[in-house]
């Protein structure tokens, strides 16, 4: 059964098969109701507010939604009022099942941005051969990854890394991420940059709501 992957904006992406539904990284420059709708399980990959929106994913976890994510968004979404059974803890080497799909977790830390800065816990997700690197340069670790979610612009990021991690990662295409900082010039021109450098075809930009099947 094919897989449908639609983004929600930023780093929000989701996944379709059939009745298994999965939602990363839903943050506040998200469309959260389209993300959201009919879902029953988050990968969250780290404590940042652009990958999780705490008032809307602690209503849904009240609701009924469970979450997975490192043990500093656990404490956070518990502590505004998340039922802690379904809030569960998950670390580097970790894999779970969420949503229906079998999940591998990866990494540890956030990119550096600054040495003043300090730097939190970041894990990615690689499911059904989409990786999620949250903010990192997350190692598959010799796993075939058939979608890479490539960030476009951040703090922490210079563009030049991101294509030696596209190269570094080798994956058979790209859907593009955390550009929600990049005017439309600044996006036209990282996307066109990874293209011509990555070595993984065109990559995908997709608007709020639009998807592409695996």
């Amino acid at each position: 059964m094919s897989i449908r992957l639609t983004r929600w904006g930023h780093a929000c992406i989701r996944l379709d098969r059939g009745t298994d539904r999965l939602v990363i990284d839903p943050g506040v420059f998200s469309d959260l109701p389209g993300a959201l709708d009919g879902i029953s399980a988050v990968l969250i990959t780290h404590e940042h507010p652009d990958h999780v929106a705490t008032e809307p994913v602690v209503e849904a976890v009240q609701g009924g939604l469970e979450v997975w994510a490192p043990p500093s968004v656990v404490d956070v979404l518990v502590s505004a009022g998340a039922p802690a059974e379904r809030v569960h803890t998950v670390r580097g080497g970790d894999t779970i099942t969420a949503g229906g799909f079998d999940v591998a977790v990866l990494g540890e830390w956030h990119a550096l941005v600054h040495p003043d800065v300090p730097r939190v816990h970041n894990v990615g997700y690689l499911v059904a051969g989409v990786l999620h690197p949250g903010d990192a340069y997350i190692d598959p670790a010799g796993a075939h990854v058939d979608v890479l979610c490539a960030p476009l612009g951040a703090p922490w990021l210079k563009l030049g890394e991101v294509v030696d991690y596209v190269r570094h990662v080798q994956p058979a295409r790209l859907v593009v991420v955390h550009d929600a900082l990049l005017s439309a010039i600044g996006q036209g021109m990282a996307i066109g940059l990874l293209g011509r450098l990555g070595g993984a075809g065109e990559p995908v930009a997709l608007d709020p709501g639009e998807g592409i099947d695996l």
